[in-house]
């Protein structure tokens, strides 16, 4: 396999994981953080903002990984790089919205 199909799969894996909560919030009318926001990525958003951003993360997380290389599910290159792109996103989003939302908490779960 091409190993930049890869690199490919793990960025629409991580576009993948960050259009949920852009997408989540959004929808159900809460502001929430985007790089639209002042300062940005720490301030709130519009919901309408983040539907726009969650969609657009969506648009370029299919782009990667459906419209790069030939992806397949089976495959465990594929996979694998699609889901390490997500847990690593959702790794590095968990602590930055963790750290503004109290889930870094000590005791936290």
């Amino acid at each position: 396999m091409n190993w930049l199909h890869d690199i490919a799969y793990f960025f629409g894996g991580a576009f993948l994981i960050n259009a949920v909560p852009h997408l989540v919030s959004g929808v159900m009318g809460r502001p929430f953080q985007s790089p639209f926001a002042k300062p940005r990525g720490v301030g709130l958003s519009s919901s309408t903002v983040n539907v726009l951003w969650g969609f657009f993360n969506l648009v370029s997380a299919y782009r990667l990984v459906v419209r790069v290389g030939t992806f397949d599910l089976r495959s465990i290159e594929d996979s694998a790089a699609l889901g390490l792109g997500i847990l690593v996103m959702g790794v590095i989003t968990a602590r930055l919205f963790g750290r503004l939302h109290g889930g870094n908490a000590p005791g936290a779960a």
